[in-house]
């Protein structure tokens, strides 16, 4: 039997820690799930924004009928991957309604406006819902097709099949009477999009300066660990807060602060293991063999401290998480009406003692799974790269 590769031995490891491979098929499902973003949200218009104001604060599993206004001015239909990225515009005004009937060229509507109020009649020409154009400018544009418009039974029809349709809100709706659920999605593409450029940043710096100053030693490695060590004694909120004063509110600048905030660990790290490596037999082969010390750091040293700086990334990307929401709940993060789960709670933190705890209990309870579930990985990267513990079960 051919002997495991170390990287074949730790995920043999890993998949043993079956609540480990639980989180991570569980994020693994949420990034599936972010990715696909507005392909798999009830609500695909640009930032889940579609708000109904009648509808607002609606309880999960809320259904009601809608009747969809075309909008007059041209809305361009996106192609499949803008559609994913950045949502599709809606072609139509959604009115919620709880009777209708048809008379002469006009729909008549029982337009809901509360729970507690008597819905309001109004009366809607047919062409205009289908087409958002009164009937003498359709007509003047496409006289050819003027003719087939006037068929009131068709229009009726056509009203009924495509444009009176159930909406159900399965998570409720917000402030805003917009669906919560859709949001929800979105708040965890940011979060997962904040986590991973918070890790790479914080990857990037934290590696190349913690194997500078461990490997070269000296006032370079005095100067670097001064830096890092007045870094390290700042509350990571705090320096995230001053960061983000210093570049400005929006998505961006929060995935620069926080990953500015978080590479000091990974710095940290990184030094205390090259100086443990630096001095052993292979690196000072190495060195007999004229490599230069970059090539030294990059092919030689670094491969054999990927598994602590693997450990390390997983949490931070459960602390990034942790600090977006934060930011966000204090305003300093992505700003409205991007969804995050910050925001999110900071929005309805009040209606938890309003019969409506469901606003900002849900965004808490993504927030919590989505850390639990990186500490889960964490856990289990850090069991899988434990030498002592593979030698004891082999």
């Amino acid at each position: 039997m051919a002997e495991l590769t170390p990287s074949q031995r730790t995920w043999k490891e890993f998949k043993r820690n079956k609540i480990a491979v639980a989180g991570l098929v569980f994020i693994l499902l949420s990034v599936l799930i972010a990715v696909l973003g507005y392909l798999v949200m009830p609500d695909s218009t640009p930032l889940a924004n579609k708000m109904t104001i009648q509808l607002s604060i609606k309880k999960p599993g809320a259904t009601f009928t809608m009747l969809r206004i075309r909008k007059s001015e041209p809305v361009d239909t996106v192609n499949l991957f803008t559609k994913m990225l950045h949502g599709q515009p809606s072609f139509y005004t959604d009115v919620p309604i709880t009777g209708y009937h048809f008379a002469m060229d006009s729909i008549y509507v029982d337009e809901y406006i509360g729970e507690e109020d008597k819905p309001e009649k109004k009366a809607y020409s047919v062409v205009e819902v289908i087409t958002g154009k009164k009937l003498p400018d359709l007509v003047n544009k496409h006289p050819a097709f003027g003719p087939k418009l006037v068929n009131a039974k068709q229009l009726d029809e056509k009203i009924i099949s495509e444009q009176i349709i159930k909406r159900t809100f399965w998570l409720g709706t917000d402030t805003y009477g917009r669906d919560l659920l859709s949001r929800l999605i979105l708040g965890a593409r940011v979060s997962l999009a904040v986590g991973f450029m918070s890790v790479i940043i914080s990857l990037l710096l934290g590696i190349t300066v913690g194997a500078v100053a461990g490997y070269f030693g000296g006032w370079v490695d005095l100067s670097l660990s001064w830096l890092m060590n007045i870094l390290w004694a700042l509350p990571a909120l705090l320096l995230v807060i001053a960061i983000s004063f210093a570049l400005g509110k929006g998505l961006w600048e929060v995935f620069i602060a926080v990953g500015l905030s978080m590479w000091v660990e990974v710095g940290r790290l990184v030094r205390g293991q090259v100086l443990g490596l630096k001095q052993v037999e292979f690196i000072e082969a190495a060195r007999s063999m004229g490599f230069n010390n970059a090539r030294i750091i990059r092919r030689h040293i670094l491969p054999n401290i990927i598994g602590p700086i693997l450990v390390l990334a997983s949490s931070n990307f459960a602390s990034a998480i942790l600090l977006e929401a934060g930011l966000s709940f204090l305003g300093f993060g992505a700003q409205p009406p991007m969804p995050t789960w910050g925001s999110m709670i900071k929005e309805h933190y009040g209606y938890i003692i309003m019969n409506s705890a469901y606003l900002a209990i849900l965004p808490g309870l993504a927030i919590m799974l989505m850390v639990y579930a990186f500490n889960l990985v964490t856990v289990g990267l850090r069991d899988a790269f434990d030498i002592k513990s593979q030698s004891t079960r082999i």
